[in-house]
């Protein structure tokens, strides 16, 4: 949640900011601010997205070589002109940004208005900023020494950078829980909650770890210390990231570029990684840990929202092909149920951002507990990909659309990669049956290129379904959480209520919502369940709800009584999901395009999880 730019250099730092805050808006849109440093401080900031912060700024004082921005998700404080950041200390002399939660921030905010300080805004922040002010102003410290001090009272996740107007030529950002990153320019640095705002100027990059302090001296380079002063070893990194990947590349939307992005980045999830020739597959961040997967208790696999639903897909091809127990947590919930999990676990990690605070916490306490922890995530160098003990990037490259897409089925091409690899091993599936899986992973991208071309039909059905109140997906088998991500997608972007069940379940509950009004999508490709597909159809049809079916290409049967239908190429039923899920994202789309809602910045959401 939120974004963070900050800049110390030679350039005029206003530019950078602000082409920097567009790149992070899909973090948080609420509201948008900048401090610039030029022999004085000016700080502007405004409610809403980072196009009227440009207009409030027009014709103000932009001068400055070192600035610092934010855009905003909400969390303490309703997004308002005051509530947004950066924040001032009380004397005025600091700036300061801040992405995460103060946990603490009540009696610390407390303890100061006791000592006299006086707060504008209802934001954990802006305590945070005249705490630092209190501890510096008392001991006649430097802003480094204070940070440092302030962050070792401090309980919660956090993120920031922060100025002192006294010291023009120093920057000073740390992080805990909360991802940072260190760009270095030729003379110049650059801080970002992610790459995106950095990649125009520099490739090379730092990944600050937790509770490190980052401190750049103008034209003396940067020093990094923990807490406790101790002078921390860093290693620069060289991102492997093009401008262009971050641009719509003439698309409207983010979200529709990504979509159409599929066919590639599936390809690019399964690069190197299968053979369909030499009859082999190969997870190789399995292979240090081989004998401790294969031979696992159990594997539990924690996630949130659409990576959930991706573990969920995973438990159906781990526990079909590969025969190892597999249970699928919300990581939010994980670690306050007090699990059942030690050596012999396998904990895997589902996450786009690699930074999901929730999924951050379950590995930690499944480290503790001392289960192996697999990491798959799309962000290389995130804090998930550190964290864990072995793991899989997905490359689906940047995903900036805040509802999910292409790393949905790029998680789900790695989890059957790992499930083919585990089946191998172990002896669990014929020869002939896993040839014939390989075979068929290596179709789907050209399938999914193919599902693609029914974009015009989709939004036609879009049209006919958009002023829907409600919205019921159905499925069975591995198409069960397609069903499932189908209506969080709706929900996500359409702001239309729908849910997502077994179709089984329909009779237990949802059939009773079933009329004229509701329109229900069922994904009706399993050759395992078909009748009983057939019936649900038919329990639809009766009580006159409008059917809309994914269906296997040439099923005349079930094209006949449904009221539309979009047909997927055949595949083996355990990579139906990579081309079920497809037509589910394009009917979203359109639906969201055509009830005029913001598709890549749903209101409320935001792309990255980073609080708990």
């Amino acid at each position: 949640m939120c974004g963070i730019v900050a800049y110390i250099g030679d350039q005029d730092a206003y530019p950078i900011i602000i082409d920097g805050l567009k790149r992070l808006e899909y973090r948080g849109y609420d509201s948008a601010g900048i401090a610039l440093l030029d022999g004085s401080l000016n700080c502007y900031k405004k409610k809403g997205k980072v196009s009227e912060l440009e207009k409030f700024v027009n014709g103000s004082n932009k001068e400055g070589s070192l600035a610092i921005g934010h855009t905003r998700w909400a969390t303490h404080g309703k997004p308002d002109d005051i509530n947004a950041h950066p924040h001032l200390s009380g004397d005025g002399r600091l700036a300061l940004v801040h992405n995460g939660i103060i946990e603490n921030y009540a009696p610390l905010k407390k303890a100061l208005v006791d000592l006299g300080h006086e707060f504008k805004s209802e934001t954990d922040t802006e305590v945070l900023v005249h705490l630092i002010e209190e501890i510096q102003n008392k001991g006649d410290i430097s802003l480094e020494d204070a940070v440092q001090l302030a962050l070792q009272k401090v309980v919660g996740a956090y993120a920031i950078v922060v100025f002192d107007t006294n010291d023009p030529n120093t920057l000073v950002g740390a992080r805990k829980s909360s991802p940072l990153v260190l760009g270095i320019g030729d003379g110049e640095h650059f801080i970002g909650s992610d790459a995106t705002p950095i990649i125009k100027f520099t490739n090379q990059v730092v990944y600050l770890k937790d509770e490190e302090v980052v401190t750049i001296k103008r034209g003396e380079g940067y020093t990094i210390r923990n807490l406790d002063n101790e002078l921390m070893e860093s290693e620069v990194h060289q991102i492997d990231l093009k401008l262009e990947e971050l641009e719509k590349g003439g698309y409207e939307h983010f979200m529709m570029k990504e979509i159409h992005q599929q066919p590639t980045t599936i390809c690019e999830s399964m690069r190197g990684r299968i053979n369909v020739e030499n009859e082999w597959v190969q997870l190789g961040g399995m292979m240090d840990h081989i004998e401790e997967i294969s031979n696992a208790n159990k594997i539990i696999i924690v996630a949130c929202g659409t990576s959930w639903h991706s573990g969920l897909i995973g438990e159906y091809l781990i526990e079909d092909l590969a025969r190892i127990p597999v249970e699928v947590e919300y990581a939010s919930e994980f670690r306050y149920r007090n699990p059942i999990i030690g050596k012999g676990d396998v904990v895997i990690a589902l996450s786009q951002s690699g930074e999901t605070a929730d999924t951050l916490a379950a590995l930690e306490l499944a480290k503790e507990k001392g289960a192996l922890i697999y990491g798959i995530v799309n962000v290389v160098g995130s804090s998930i990909a550190r964290l864990t003990d072995c793991g899989s990037y997905i490359h689906a490259g940047p995903e900036i659309g805040v509802a999910s897409t292409k790393a949905f089925t790029g998680q789900v091409t790695v989890l059957t990669i790992m499930a083919l690899h585990l089946a191998k091993l172990k002896g669990t599936i014929t020869k002939e049956y896993f040839k014939q899986l390989l075979v068929g992973l290596d179709a789907i991208p050209a399938k999914v290129q193919k599902v693609l071309e029914s974009d015009g039909q989709l939004k036609y059905i879009a049209s006919e379904i958009k002023n829907a109140a409600n919205a019921l997906y159905l499925g069975r088998g591995y198409n069960f959480p397609v069903a499932l991500e189908g209506a969080l997608k709706l929900k996500e972007i359409s702001y239309i209520h729908a849910e997502g069940y077994p179709a089984a379940e329909m009779k237990h509950g949802p059939i009773a919502l079933i009329d004229i009004y509701m329109p229900v999508i069922i994904i009706a490709t399993n050759l395992s369940a078909r009748e009983k597909i057939l019936s649900n159809i038919q329990e639809v049809k009766a009580r006159k709800g409008m059917v809309i079916a994914i269906i296997t290409e040439g099923d005349d049967e079930i094209k006949e009584i449904s009221d539309y239908s979009i047909e997927i190429p055949s595949t083996e039923e355990p990579l139906t999901p990579l081309l079920s899920v497809i037509p589910l994202q394009l009917l979203s789309y359109h639906i969201a395009v055509m009830r005029g809602c913001n598709v890549d910045q749903p209101r409320n959401l935001a792309k990255s999880v980073t609080v708990e």
